[in-house]
């Protein structure tokens, strides 16, 4: 009987043994396996990314005169305004059709929660081999408006990420503009009613301009200007939420392209599963995950004036914000642009 235990449990461990070591040879295969593409074009481009134009798109964007962007309000349509602007004086198109860059949202779609209709913004750049694939780089443009007579400015929450998919689609629209166009399409979605509920994102995605199982992944940039209180002393940092939930490969894309070109601290502590702060559920890639999209979270962490008025321009580093877009951008030329499309690998 004795012998019969220890023949059992030795199995087990064998098995055991055995398994780990065939994950860690497919890990292992799977790092390997990531080839970066188009470094010398993704330096170049990337480095037309600047703090100064930066500055300038933050600065409109977190001004008086956009009232706060509270979704449906005038500030926000403002917002829309001045993103249609942008994109039609840098030549870049809009998939919808008759080159409309609003997607319009009925009132009745918002629950009650916002009395007025709402739009999102699209613009993309068309991929020359498959168009039909695309990479997504959403932004929220919304904020809390005004209250009591005090205007939310929404400086880091979120001009920051929305001013950073300006920047990261005119690098693009350079590269295409020189001849190098990305072989899958990428879609610059700037979603309303984030503050409301993740409403611009559910909208999206119940009404995709690119089919939903041609979607490779949505890269969510959400308060990308700043330092929290935890990394004080090193503001080389980003948090990263979500690369690995749906996809082992985009999360080792990710942490690949970051090791080539800009080797920024990873923090992963807020993409625990118990992490009391929920983070994951609580900005727009968490309505492309729950369908099955892997997803990457691009996020500062929160600070002493998160949702509050004083959430002010002169609060951003933007030489961090450069940083910040140069790596999301390089991370979609490189999920672009890479021979085969990720793989949704973690049911």
């Amino acid at each position: 009987m004795k012998f019969l235990v220890y023949f059992v449990a030795a199995s087990f461990i064998l098995v055991g043994s055995c398994a780990q070591t065939r994950h860690s040879v497919k890990i292992e295969n799977l790092k390997s396996g990531i080839t970066i593409q188009d470094s010398a074009s993704v330096v170049k481009y990337a480095n037309t990314i600047t703090s100064e134009e930066l500055t300038t798109l933050v600065t409109d964007l977190a001004s008086e005169n956009f009232l706060g962007r509270e979704a449906g309000e005038l500030g926000q349509r403002l917002a829309a305004d001045y993103l249609v602007e942008f994109y039609i004086k840098n030549e870049i198109s809009s998939p919808l059709e008759n080159n409309q860059y609003r997607q319009s949202i009925p009132v009745e779609f918002f629950e009650e929660l916002i009395l007025k209709e709402s739009e999102n913004v699209l613009a993309y750049i068309e991929g020359d081999e498959k168009p039909e694939e695309v990479v997504i780089i959403s932004a929220h443009m919304d904020h809390l408006g005004v209250k009591d007579g005090q205007i939310y400015y929404g400086a880091d929450d979120n001009a920051s990420g929305t001013a950073a998919l300006m920047q990261i689609a005119q690098a693009f629209k350079q590269a295409e503009s020189q001849g190098i166009s990305p072989k899958r399409s990428i879609l610059f979605l700037h979603v309303t009613a984030e503050e409301n509920g993740l409403y611009g994102s559910r909208y999206y995605i119940k009404n995709p301009v690119f089919e939903l199982k041609n979607t490779l992944c949505d890269l969510n940039v959400d308060m990308i200007g700043r330092v929290d209180p935890l990394h004080n002393e090193n503001k080389n940092y980003i948090y990263l939420i979500g690369s690995d939930r749906l996809s082992k490969e985009l999360h080792y894309i990710s942490e690949k392209v970051n090791q080539t070109y800009f080797d920024i601290d990873f923090d992963y502590r807020l993409n625990d599963e118990n992490d009391r702060n929920r983070f994951y559920y609580r900005s727009d890639q968490y309505n492309f995950a729950k369908n099955g999209i892997p997803v990457i979270f691009y996020f500062n962490g929160t600070h002493a004036d998160y949702h509050m008025p004083t959430d002010t321009v002169d609060k951003i580093d933007f030489e961090l914000l450069t940083l910040r877009a140069k790596l999301i951008f390089a991370t979609a030329w490189q999920l672009a642009n890479q021979e085969k499309r990720i793989t949704v690998d973690i049911q």
